[in-house]
């Protein structure tokens, strides 16, 4: 799976979190702290954050209740910053 379609699947499972509601890429972009413009290339497929393939891929090698706690964690902690 390339990693264009690990970021469009991540939005289609915001959306879904919040019932279908549609969330621009500006709304996206700006929770994630980047561009519009940046989110887009993510999404095309035109570039992507360096370590983002790396990260999905050791929280593979991971238990799903250990995957969650620490994606839990670190959402904490960045939101703590």
């Amino acid at each position: 799976m390339k990693t264009n379609d690990i970021f469009n699947l991540l939005h289609n499972a915001v959306e879904s979190k919040y019932l279908g509601k549609k969330i621009s890429q500006r709304e996206m972009a700006d929770k994630l702290g980047v561009s519009m413009r940046t989110y887009q290339d993510w999404r095309l497929g035109n570039s992507m954050p360096q370590a983002a393939l790396a990260i999905f891929k050791m929280l593979g090698e991971l238990d799903e209740d250990d995957a969650i706690r620490l994606i839990k964690r670190i959402v904490k902690d960045s939101k703590d910053a």
